[in-house]
């Protein structure tokens, strides 16, 4: 009865494809003739196609529907195969030692502009991981990330200009700035959620744009700054080829301690905060955390990740402007968060390397890669909401020493 009810609206919803295509993809009128062309063939195709997309979009539908419905002793028996690989020793360490002779072979393996894509890929995983810090961790809702990015990388740019600053001098003062920029945006969200919350993220992603665009007297506006110099190596000249490779080995490094510094935070105390505030902000309050406290972490720790990475794309381009910030920026880097699976270390940055690295290599595809793209991010969050690999709740038990009824330690 299922199958026939899935063949009648799969049926159903075929015939109404083949009405609406009708004028546009069967009838053709040849001007130069003065004929129409009756294209019968294509309605028999777009028939035949929405009926089979309608019919396995509804199978997948109702089987995701009917996945989501077990039992909660059923989860728990059966761990998730990601967590089974990052438990056992005799999995993941093979697989990481292979991952690392790839990474370190690659560079000079392939091209460098293979490479330059792979440097851009491990900048968005560490601005991923940090975005992922204040809306997988904490719960709150970020729209305007790219502003504290633009931070990093105008702090090395305006630093460059004005007083000749180096980059490894100006690293660590771009994190610090978005990190107080992060700052100054938590003062006035602090008792806003959600929706609001996002709203004034994205306004204040805006108005940095917006300000760094017609303030020529300080950003010199659309124009940009140039001349901005590479990072160097101990005072050596690195021609083009071997900048990239120094980046991009650079990049894995920043990746490596990134990973480390938000795994610890994670098992931390400030991680467990973040993780009762982004489940119910009223209950961790009432539990005596320091909503302020949390939240102005959140903000301060995810914004120097990203002035980190700000300063890496000053260095890596050698010039920066405010076209470079936009929200479309921000909306990326939540994407990959959303997509790999917030609140999961491993699921972001694959979510990185695919946002970034599948326009690239679809570029065969010319006109339509975006379109596949954009299907595949829809599939995604229709059959996988979670993300390509969830975040792992962990549970933290307490075990106290046994003591008798009269409330002496037991075995006395």
């Amino acid at each position: 009865m299922k199958i026939y009810q899935g063949f009648k609206q799969s049926t159903v919803v075929s015939l109404w494809f083949m009405f609406l295509t009708f004028p546009i993809l069967v009838i053709r009128v040849n001007t130069i003739e003065k004929v129409i062309e009756w294209r019968w063939q294509n309605m028999f195709y777009i028939g035949i196609g929405s009926f089979v997309i309608s019919f396995v979009w509804r199978y997948l539908i109702k089987k995701t529907a009917s996945g989501s419905k077990r039992s909660d002793s059923e989860k728990t028996e059966s761990k998730p195969w990601i967590q089974r690989i990052q438990e056992e020793p005799k999995i993941y360490r093979p697989i990481m030692i292979i991952l690392g002779a790839v990474a370190l072979a690659f560079p000079f393996l392939l091209s460098t502009y293979q490479v330059n894509i792979m440097t851009t890929a491990l900048m968005y995983v560490v601005l991923a991981l940090g975005l992922n810090i204040v809306v997988g961790q904490a719960g709150l809702l970020h729209l305007g990330y790219a502003a504290f990015y633009a931070a990093g990388a105008y702090t090395y740019a305006l630093l460059h200009y004005h007083f000749g600053i180096g980059f490894w001098v100006a690293l660590p003062l771009g994190g610090l700035t978005a990190a107080l920029f992060g700052i100054l945006l938590g003062f006035p969200v602090l008792r806003l959620r959600g929706d609001y919350l996002a709203i004034v993220t994205l306004g204040f992603g805006e108005i940095t744009r917006l300000v760094l665009e017609n303030w020529n007297d300080f950003s010199f506006g659309p124009s940009g700054i140039s001349g901005i110099p590479r990072p160097g190596f101990f005072g050596i000249e690195l021609n083009l080829q071997q900048a990239t490779i120094y980046l991009y080995f650079l990049m894995i490094a920043l990746c490596l301690f990134t990973i480390f510094v938000v795994r610890r935070l994670q098992n931390s105390r400030i991680g467990r905060a973040w993780l009762a505030l982004r489940e119910d902000e009223i209950a961790c309050q009432a539990m005596g955390i320091d909503k302020t406290k949390v939240k102005m972490t959140a903000f301060a720790l995810g914004s120097t990740w990203a002035g980190l990475v700000g300063v890496i794309f000053a260095a890596k381009t050698t010039f920066v402007n405010p076209a470079s910030f936009t929200f479309l920026e921000s909306a990326m880097i939540l994407s990959m968060v959303v997509l790999g699976g917030m609140g999961s270390i491993l699921g972001v940055a694959l979510g990185a390397f695919l946002l970034i690295l599948l326009p690239e290599y679809l570029r065969a595809f010319s006109d339509y890669r975006m379109l596949l793209f954009g299907i595949i991010m829809v599939l995604m969050m229709v059959f996988r909401p979670q993300g390509m690999i969830s975040g792992i709740r962990r549970t933290y038990e307490y075990h106290g020493k046994e003591t008798d009824p009269y409330g002496t330690p037991a075995g006395r």
